[in-house]
C-alpha cells in the first residue's frame, strides 16, 4: 500500500479542478441565459463535454416549445381507416415503416384509437382477426402543451403517440416520443433517412430528390442548375433557414423561385433532410413558405 502524499504536480491538477467546480456554482445565475453561459463556459474549460451541452440546451429548449413546434402536420399523417381489410393494411404498414398509426372512423378528424404495427401479425395467427379490438386509446394534447410537459406525461402514462388537436377539437397532428427527445439529443435515425453511401441528393422514382441539408451549395447548384450564394451559409439547410429568417418545421413547404422544399426531418435548432422538387408555375425570385 503506498501511503506517500500526492506529489506537488499531481495536488496542484486537483486543487486547480476542484477550484473550477467552486467557480462554477459558486455564483446564482439569475435566469436561464445565464446558466447557459455558465455551462458554455464550463464547456470550454473541459469540465462538461460538447454533447453533454448540447443536450443541456436541448433540455432548456423544449421548455420554450409547443406540440405544435414538431408535431407531423395532419396532411403528412399516415392513419388508417377502421373500415379497411388486413389485406390493404398490412402492405401500408410495410411500406410508411412506422411502429404505431392513429386510425379513424369516417373523417380523419375522428380518432379512436393506435394500432400497433406489430399487432398485426395475429393477423396470420388468428381466424377470426378484429383490428377494432387492439387499438389502443388514443392521447389527445392541445396544440399548445409545452414539450417539457408532453414528455412527463408519455413517461408518466407510458404512451409513445400523441394525437395534437385544435382549438376548435379537429386533428391539427401528431407528435410521438421521438419527436420530443429529438429536441434534446438531435436527430434519430429514421425510415427518411439516406443510407451512408447513397450521398447527399438522390433522385426517387417519382421525379423528385431527397436531398440532405448539409449539402453543400456548391454542389446543390450544380445537380439543380441554381445560383444560390454561399457568401453567408454553406449548406442548403443553412441557406433556407437564413432566408426565412427562422427554423422551418417538419412538414413545412418552402417555396424558393421554381423549386420546392418539403421539410421531412428537422428539430428546433436546425433541418436534416428535404425533399425537392420543380414548380414550373413559380414566378422567378419568389420565395414563401406555405
Amino acid at each position: 500500500m503506498n501511503d506517500d502524499p500526492p506529489s506537488r504536480k499531481t495536488a496542484g491538477k486537483s486543487r486547480s479542478l476542484f477550484e473550477r467546480l467552486t467557480r462554477l456554482i459558486a455564483s446564482e445565475p439569475a435566469s436561464r441565459g445565464e446558466v447557459l453561459e455558465v455551462l458554455k463556459g464550463a464547456q470550454a474549460r473541459n469540465l462538461i463535454d460538447i454533447e453533454s451541452l448540447s443536450m443541456i440546451e436541448g433540455v432548456f429548449q423544449i421548455a420554450n416549445l409547443c406540440a405544435r413546434d414538431v408535431m407531423v402536420p395532419r396532411a403528412q399523417m399516415d392513419a388508417v381507416h377502421i373500415a379497411d381489410r388486413p389485406e390493404m393494411v398490412i402492405p401500408f404498414v410495410l411500406d410508411k415503416a412506422h411502429s404505431r398509426y392513429p386510425v379513424y372512423e369516417g373523417k380523419r378528424d375522428h380518432i379512436i384509437g393506435i394500432l400497433l404495427a406489430k399487432d398485426l401479425l395475429r393477423f396470420y395467427a388468428q381466424a377470426d382477426f378484429d383490428m377494432r379490438s387492439m387499438l389502443r386509446p388514443p392521447f389527445f394534447i392541445p396544440e399548445a402543451k409545452h414539450l417539457n410537459v408532453l414528455l412527463r406525461d408519455f413517461r408518466v402514462h407510458r404512451n409513445h403517440m400523441a394525437i395534437v388537436v385544435d382549438e376548435y377539437g379537429g386533428v391539427a397532428g401528431l407528435v410521438t416520443i421521438e419527436d420530443v427527445l429529438e429536441q434534446i439529443v438531435g436527430e434519430i435515425e429514421d425510415e427518411f433517412d439516406l443510407d451512408e453511401n447513397a450521398g447527399n441528393i438522390v433522385a426517387l422514382s417519382d421525379g423528385n430528390f431527397q436531398v440532405r441539408a448539409l449539402t453543400e451549395i456548391a454542389q446543390f447548384n450544380q445537380v439543380f442548375g441554381t445560383h444560390y450564394s454561399d457568401d453567408e451559409v454553406d449548406t442548403i439547410g443553412g441557406f433556407i433557414t437564413h432566408r426565412l429568417g427562422r427554423v422551418p418545421r417538419r412538414g413545412e413547404t418552402v417555396r424558393i423561385d421554381d423549386l420546392i422544399f418539403e421539410i421531412l426531418r428537422g428539430e428546433a435548432r436546425q433541418i436534416h433532410l428535404l425533399r425537392v422538387r420543380r414548380d414550373q408555375v413559380a414566378a422567378p425570385g419568389r420565395s414563401h413558405a406555405e
